[in-house]
């Protein structure tokens, strides 16, 4: 049994906590979710970038805070 829905949303202001590569975030009604994933290289590239040297100390990566 079809059944269609039609809705209209107004957001005046979102406030997003956090979000990763896995995250959904869904405004709306939905009959199903579908995960979809694309790479594009947008710059034409054709070949892999150069290996990067190291020029100095690591710096230690710090999560950002919420």
């Amino acid at each position: 049994m079809p059944i269609t829905v039609h809705q209209t949303i107004s957001i005046y202001m979102i406030k997003v906590g956090a979000i990763t590569n896995s995250s959904v975030l869904q405004i709306g009604t939905t009959g199903s979710v579908q995960s979809q994933s694309d790479i594009y290289s947008t710059g034409g590239y054709t070949e892999p970038v150069q290996t990067a040297e190291l020029t100095g100390e690591a710096v230690p990566l710090v999560p950002l805070a919420p």
